[in-house]
């Protein structure tokens, strides 16, 4: 299986988060999973981080490496299906997120039911 962690999803699994349901738990540590953390997340962390919304690991990059997550960069083809994607959800990191799990056959994991209307393959956290 090869999933992509929405960000308060990668957030939650750092911190570990009782949020976060065990069977989530399960398939992010499954020995064949191959879990991805896209660019658009760490992004996104930034950017809250910067403002003041956001309390999060200040070794992200350190955190995923240890978690033995893959890093997912954002192509031009990414970018062109995000920005065609229905507004069903605001958030365009979310909307990047909905993209790449499209264009590089992923399971979203996610607790956001909103992402749920583009049909993509979601497994939820």
């Amino acid at each position: 299986m090869k999933l992509l962690l929405d960000t308060h999803v990668l957030l939650w699994w750092l911190d570990d988060n009782p949020t976060l349901t065990e069977a989530t738990r399960a398939a992010i540590r499954e020995r064949h999973a191959t879990v991805f953390v896209s660019a658009a997340s760490v992004w996104e962390i930034a950017i809250k981080q910067a403002i003041g919304k956001l309390d999060a690991p200040g070794n992200l990059e350190e955190a995923v490496v240890a978690s033995r997550f893959e890093p997912l960069p954002i192509t031009f083809n990414h970018a062109a299906v995000a920005g065609k994607l229905p507004r069903h959800h605001d958030d365009p990191f979310d909307r990047m997120l909905i993209a790449q799990t499209q264009i590089e056959r992923l399971t979203l994991v996610t607790h956001d039911k909103r992402l749920g209307a583009y049909g993509a393959s979601i497994l939820w956290a």
